[in-house]
């Protein structure tokens, strides 16, 4: 029997709040902290590690959050969620984004249909779709192939599939896999839309509209100014677009679009990526196989997060330190700071995966909250974020947890040596000094130059940036949010927040505006 309670009501986090704190910067000095780095480790899919050596946790805490797991019932309430309870209390939705990339458990069939047969058909059709793109079997209306991919989405539909395609570009180059260079519309303001089409050839571009609804405002109008710079240009729009959406929407069956793929009501814009709605744009860029494999990595990690030992359970132990590191520690915020540039837009896809999902003040059930929840999320790329917001990392008087992502190699293969080492070793001893420095600190007589340390971190290393290990890191974070708001006690699912800046921007459009309101739009002469 699953039981949903507030985390200050249970025993195990009482007893959480209880436990003795850590001395990072003791722990990690000497020989202790060599220890640690090689104990404080847990494998992950696709080669990946995941290594919390240097957060504050010792035998002791890691004892208290395994018991806190425990009476949250954090692996029956995943049961739950990928068997097809209703999940998403807010919207009274499955919760089924797991399933796009395998089932974990039982059938579940909504809409009258099974799940994962509607997510592999429409796999299936996307994979035909992009073979004969490829083929030049589906062409332009000059009979000429198509040789960029366009995606026009906002939120879920842009953020997610543009990191994913940033992360493998290089990589699908480098192992003769690169079909289609691919770009992103998502901004309303029409020097994006602009922007992108003044450097494409629309004449052999392919543009997928991705909409659940089919009535998202700003996708809708960057649509609009895509078809008005295709019939300037003399080009039948409906011979160069394609539509993601659901069935029930009004572009399934419109015949302004070449194909429409469909999505449903249980993935989450957020966690949209292993759906269609990444599948259309990544399977036309790099090829259905290299979506697959993205596919695969994520599916062995969501069997990882089935694990009912917290030490074997990545994603349970990274939420779980997250929750101690909010709820005991008192940390504010956290940045993810991956060493790769392929991953530059990882940090902005986990700001709306992790902010929208549980940046929420009301449990479950609407009732206000008495404890914080999700963290405020930012980060950038290393070495790049080194000489940017680090100082404050370092030495500011907010402590703020890290997470890195590194890789032993880069997706190129080729590399110089300057200086007696080469870029990827200059970039991977970087991260590791980072760690260390932020841990163990350095004193200094001079307090400006003095270095407190105490600053946790935890970083999951891979051997390459692969499609598979693309796929896990995805899903390590999708299910670590996941454990998080099940802690917490909110629903992870619904996102009403973004809903009331919607409603007014409607209102200023039909100038129906008093108050502050047509002051502002005033202001902006609307």
């Amino acid at each position: 029997m699953v039981t949903w309670n507030n985390l200050d009501t249970l025993d195990a986090f009482q007893n959480l709040t209880k436990a003795d704190r850590v001395d990072l910067a003791e722990v990690m000095s000497g020989e202790n902290g060599a220890e640690r780095v090689k104990n404080y480790s847990i494998p992950m899919a696709a080669g990946l590690t995941y290594n919390y050596a240097a957060k504050q946790v010792d035998e002791k805490v890691l004892a208290a959050l395994a018991k806190l797991a425990e009476e949250a019932q954090l692996t029956e309430k995943f049961q739950a969620l990928y068997n097809g309870e209703v999940i998403n209390t807010g919207e009274k939705r499955l919760v089924l984004h797991h399933m796009t990339r395998g089932q974990l458990g039982d059938a579940v069939c909504a809409d009258g249909v099974d799940k994962r047969t509607f997510y592999v058909e429409q796999q299936t059709k996307i994979a035909e779709f992009a073979n004969k793109v490829h083929a030049g079997e589906i062409t332009n209306a000059a009979g000429e192939k198509f040789t960029t991919v366009v995606q026009i989405g906002i939120g879920g539909s842009d953020l997610g599939p543009r990191a994913m395609y940033l992360a493998l570009e290089n990589w699908a180059k480098k192992n003769n896999v690169f079909r289609m260079e691919a770009r992103f519309i998502s901004n309303v303001d029409p020097d994006d839309a602009a922007a992108v089409l003044n450097s494409i050839d629309v004449a052999h571009s392919i543009f997928v509209l991705v909409s659940k609804s089919g009535t998202t405002l700003e996708t809708l109008t960057n649509e609009s100014f895509v078809k008005d710079a295709l019939k300037n240009a003399g080009l039948d729009p409906s011979r160069h677009m394609i539509a993601v959406t659901s069935e029930t929407s009004p572009l399934a069956k419109s015949d302004d679009y070449l194909a429409a793929f469909f999505m449903d009501d249980y993935i989450g814009g957020r966690f949209s990526s292993t759906s269609a709605v990444g599948g259309a744009v990544l399977s036309l860029a790099f090829g259905p196989e290299v979506f697959a494999q993205f596919l695969e990595g994520a599916a062995k990690e969501d069997q990882l997060s089935k694990e009912e030992d917290v030490l074997k359970n990545p994603e349970m132990l990274d939420a779980l330190i997250g929750v101690y590191e909010r709820n005991v520690l008192g940390y504010p915020a956290t940045t993810v700071l991956p060493y790769s540039q392929a991953l530059s837009r990882f940090p902005a896809h986990l700001q709306q995966l992790d902010m929208e999902s549980n940046g929420k003040s009301v449990n479950r059930f609407g009732d206000p909250v008495d404890y914080p929840t999700g963290p405020v999320i930012f980060g950038e790329p290393g070495t790049n974020g080194q000489h940017s917001f680090y100082q404050l990392l370092h030495q500011g008087t907010d402590i703020v947890p890290l997470q890195f992502v590194g890789f032993k190699n880069s997706q190129i293969g080729t590399d110089v040596v300057i200086q007696d080492s080469t870029s990827q070793q200059k970039l991977c001893a970087n991260v590791v000094a980072q760690i260390v420095a932020f841990a163990c600190g350095k004193t200094d007589e001079n307090l400006n130059k003095n270095f407190e340390g105490g600053r946790p971190s935890s970083i999951i290393i891979g051997d390459q940036l692969t499609p598979q290990a693309l796929g896990a890191l995805l899903a390590h974070f999708e299910n670590k949010i996941m454990f998080q708001g099940f802690v917490w006690n909110i629903n992870s699912f619904d996102q009403e927040g973004v809903q009331l800046g919607k409603v007014l921007a409607k209102r200023v459009l039909a100038h129906d505006t008093d108050g502050a309101l047509k002051a502002y739009s005033d202001l902006m002469n609307i």
